[in-house]
């Protein structure tokens, strides 16, 4: 059974400046959080401010509440906000209150996580560097420096947050708060310093008088009356509970993808098991699900975790690209989504996951009153089969119909009705008869993203080039009879850092070989100002995201005399995760040449070290710095570390712009002195290709001409290879069954302030099809009403076809930006084979 759910949400401005005059009483019971002394079911998705621009927000917010969200959840960056020790900054991408300002203007609630530590696949997990060289540090745990700083910090971000009144007690957004994350899952690597820090975080964060509830993510042992919550996949089967009968059950991290690291196959998670666990949760008792990410955007600049790739959780709801917006008043922003076409908007949804999610939201939220009324009834409908059931009252009941199993259909019996259940799925029945929302049928439409090539940075003539200048240890100004660490070198200042040392050879040795262990990203070797094995890259090697330590060994070129090794270490983000995280090592860890018959060990040798490349020094990638560094003409050498730039104009339009470095090796790129990131196109998965080729190039990073891209090429990319293109929705599909015709439930959504709701039940099942605006459909790849096998993916026509299916649905789409085909017998003229279940699927082609 499969239908389509409509659900318009819609609130007022009124609503807004009550919002925002009248503060909320935020506490919570054992049922969920009650705001102003109504019980909520909370649905959230994790969108971090600086994972995109101050123009992107309004968007991404609005889809973000479209999509049946209340919630809008976000960490708080520590190293974003602090980099220097007492130096601090909230500009741009980095606008905190502006973000949560932002998300209040749209009507939705914010779920503030300060940690400081966050993890979140962001670089040395949001500590800012500086805390390492703090005097007798031990980070996250019962130790004085570290609470010092850390209550420090918490204590700055929520006074500056007070004082712009945010917190709901103030007539602001926020609900929640969360201090630390997944300390849980550490805690007892500190051994009996552990629970201490626990119970002085707690401690600490509650007597910050928010006026909001805390929450402690996979911390079973979060001390009154901070929350312990549920990260992960599962929580609904995994989640051993709340610690306390006065808490709710609440799930801080849904994962609506798995996070990629450089070498690992494209991970997703369907629109079908998300939805199943967030429907299982909420049947168990939960009351609030955050889907982590929401939109996971970009890591811009240096900030990915070790290993990870500069796009973030692209398979989201809201993809990496999310979607420009011109500077328009916020009360404008409430209105667009049912007016989009005013909008000056442009943007994608990766479906069906966004819209399916939408449905489900909707589905739950017509429980809303038997849900948060009393526990639910827990019964087995057979073997694999079960059911949950509220009943407030003979008029409010409400049912989930659970299907464990994961292969095949199940018919169930409740409540003198026959249910059948498809594989691992559940049924929500808002009046416990019918069923308004399976979590295994897919309504909402399919999207192919595409991108489209704009510009080719093919010639010659385009480009120009910078190669980097290779140290030797006599311009060292920083020497040490021993090999430094990577990490406490840098200071987290550069990627790079230079280890170099010279030696004598009384004699030309061809049968030298050089060996260096290292515990950093990656290596690039050089002997004599010349790289090793230049006509293939050679000279380099790399570790990985599951073994951090690799050994580059290589036969060593030497010369007679005086001989000049110089070893560029790389740091590809720094780690993010695990115990003792000050403790941790990166670099070089032991250097020997072989030769002939001898060993010599040059570990604790006299070394020379420079961090940074030169063109960082004179930041190449900056506009006036670049016009006055000398460049030279492209060469097509090849030669590792080669800076590269050229000028192009901004492609036409408003669609989300991406640079295609497919014909690169590692390195990192600027636009217009902005940093979209590194790329490391060379580092290929299993089955010999790359995570990611393309760089999300932001709408307000750009000019309409005269942008200026500047490529730092670590191996011996090909810059002629560079693309310019843009990113689209160009095929729409829909799947819709009528096996069983479902209601199609429409309300308006629940207004925050008094949560008025109306329902309409009816039976229109349909098939609707929107192209992105601005497009519309120009043909039908394919269509066919009766039996189709398949999916939007892969589809053929099946034993029950109604030969006129293309036309039926050329007549009723082409031309249009949207369309709506009923699946009936009686739209296409006829049965074409009586008494079996029957579907429609269409593909569309959007131009």
């Amino acid at each position: 059974m499969s239908w389509m759910l409509w659900w318009s949400l819609s609130l007022s401005a009124s609503a807004i400046v009550i919002m925002a005059h009248g503060g909320s009483n935020v506490t919570y019971d054992s049922r969920s959080l009650v705001i102003n002394g109504k019980h909520k079911i909370i649905f959230s998705g994790s969108i971090h401010y600086p994972r995109s621009t101050p123009q992107m927000w309004p968007y991404l917010i609005s889809k973000a509440r479209a999509g049946g969200l209340d919630a809008i959840d976000t960490y708080v960056f520590w190293n974003l906000h602090e980099p220097q020790q007492g130096q601090s900054d909230f500009s741009g991408r980095k606008d905190l209150v502006r973000f949560i300002r932002e998300v209040h203007a749209q009507g939705l609630y914010v779920c503030l996580r300060i940690g400081p530590f966050i993890e979140s696949e962001w670089t040395y997990g949001g500590l800012p560097f500086w805390l390492h060289d703090v005097p007798g540090i031990v980070f996250r745990s019962d130790n004085k420096p570290f609470k010092y700083h850390m209550k420090r910090y918490a204590k700055m971000i929520v006074k500056m947050l007070k004082a712009e009144k945010l917190y709901a007690s103030q007539g602001g957004p926020i609900i929640l708060s969360q201090i630390e994350n997944e300390y849980g899952n550490v805690e007892a690597a500190f051994h009996e310093k552990g629970p201490p820090y626990v119970k002085w975080a707690a401690k600490m964060a509650v007597g910050l008088h928010t006026g909001v509830p805390w929450v402690m993510c996979k911390q079973d042992d979060a001390p009154d009356p901070v929350i312990n919550t549920c990260n992960g996949l599962r929580c609904g089967e995994t989640f051993s509970g709340p610690n306390s009968p006065r808490k709710p059950a609440m799930w801080t991290e849904n994962w609506t993808s798995v996070y990629q690291t450089y070498g690992k196959e494209t991970r997703s998670r369907s629109a079908e098991d998300i939805a199943f666990h967030a429907a299982l949760f909420i049947a168990k008792g939960g009351s609030f699900v955050n889907y982590y990410m929401y939109h996971g955007g970009t890591n811009f600049g240096r900030t990915a975790a070790e290993y990870v790739p500069t796009s973030y959780y692209d398979q989201a709801p809201l993809d990496e690209y999310g979607k420009f917006c011109f500077n328009i008043k916020y009360l404008f922003y409430l209105i667009k989504d049912k007016f989009d076409f005013l909008s000056g908007c442009i943007g994608l949804l990766r479906q069906p996951k966004h819209g399916h999610l939408k449905e489900l939201h909707a589905a739950i939220k017509l429980c809303r009153k038997p849900l948060l009324s009393r526990k639910g009834i827990n019964f087995s409908l057979g073997q694999l089969q079960e059911a949950f059931a509220f009943e407030r009252n003979s008029d409010e009941c409400a049912a989930f119909l659970v299907n464990h199993d994961g292969r095949s259909n199940a018919t169930v019996h409740f409540k003198g009705s026959s249910y059948k259940l498809p594989p691992k799925s559940i049924s929500i029945l808002p009046d416990c008869k019918t069923v308004a929302f399976n979590t295994a049928q897919v309504s909402t439409q399919y999207g192919t993203r595409v991108a489209t090539r704009r510009h080719k940075f093919d010639s010659i003539e385009q480009w120009k080039e910078y190669k980097e200048y290779i140290p030797s240890f006599d311009e060292s100004s920083l020497r040490a009879n021993m090999l430094l660490e990577h990490m406490n070198t840098t200071k987290d200042s550069s990627d790079y850092l230079w280890y170099t040392f010279r030696f004598h050879q009384n004699s030309s040795n061809a049968h030298s070989v050089l060996t260096v262990n290292s515990l950093g990203h990656n290596l690039h070797a050089f002997v004599n100002g010349e790289f090793i094995g230049r006509s293939c890259f050679l000279g380099s090697a790399h570790g990985s995201h599951d073994n951090k330590s690799f050994t580059l060994q290589r036969s060593l070129p030497l010369k007679r005399g005086t001989n000049y090794v110089s070893l560029l270490s790389v740091m590809t983000g720094l780690p993010d995760a695990g115990a003792y995280l000050e403790r941790r090592v990166a670099g070089l860890r032991r250097v020997t040449i072989q030769r002939q018959h001898e060993l010599h060990d040059f570990t604790t040798y006299l070394w020379g070290y420079k961090v940074g490349l030169s063109g960082e020094n004179i930041q190449l990638h900056r506009n006036n710095a670049s016009a006055k560094a000398y460049w030279s003409r492209y060469a097509s050498s090849s030669q590792p570390l080669t800076w590269y730039k050229t000028v192009f104009d901004a492609p036409a339009g408003n669609d989300p712009v991406a640079l295609n470095l497919a014909s690169m090796g590692k390195g990192e790129a600027w636009v217009n002195g902005r940093s979209i990131g590194r790329y490391w196109v060379s580092f290929l998965d299993s089955d010999g290709n790359p995570y990611q080729t393309r760089n999300h190039i932001p709408r307000s990073f750009l000019k309409p001409s005269g942008n200026l891209l500047v490529i730092l090429e670590e191996e011996t990319g090909n810059p002629l290879g560079i693309s310019l293109g843009t990113m689209s929705i160009t095929k729409v599909c829909g799947h819709v069954s009528i096996s069983h015709p479902p209601p199609v439930i429409s309300w308006q959504g629940e207004n925050q302030i008094n949560g008025t709701r109306k329902r309409k039940y009816g039976r229109r099942p349909k098939v609707q099809l929107r192209c992105p605006r601005g497009r519309k459909i120009s043909s039908v790849l394919f269509s066919s009403f009766g039996t189709p096998s398949g999916d939007c993916e892969t589809y053929a026509i099946g034993s029950c076809h109604a030969s006129n299916s293309r036309a039926t649905v050329e007549k009723a789409c082409l031309g249009k930006e949207r369309c709506s085909i009923p699946v009936s017998s009686k739209n296409f003229k006829g049965d074409p084979c009586p008494g079996i279940a029957k579907s429609l699927l269409v593909d569309a082609k959007c131009a």
